[in-house]
């Protein structure tokens, strides 16, 4: 599981010369599936670049841009923590 308490939109241009943009519009706070984040990964060698856009209202979206070809887009809804119900004192 991993917490990810970032912005809306996270740019990371995966060469090293290059740098991270990050366009924050509004602070989330929202848990995901590690395994699930880290199958996201396997799409990176398609790409030099990843967008990673975050919202409280919506699934992340990972999307890896394909030059001259489209994209490769992954939606993750975040973890659902569910408040537990008071037990009345027996």
């Amino acid at each position: 599981m991993v917490d990810i308490s970032y912005n809306v939109i996270y740019w990371l241009i995966l060469q090293p010369e290059e740098a991270t943009m990050i366009d924050m519009n509004e602070p989330v706070s929202l848990t995901f599936a590690l395994r699930y984040m880290n199958s996201f990964t396997k799409a990176t060698p398609l790409s030099n670049t990843v967008s990673i856009s975050l919202s409280n209202e919506l699934p992340v979206v990972v999307e890896y841009k394909i030059a001259e070809m489209g994209y490769v887009r992954f939606y993750l809804a975040p973890k659902i923590e569910e408040e537990e119900e008071e037990k009345p004192q027996v």
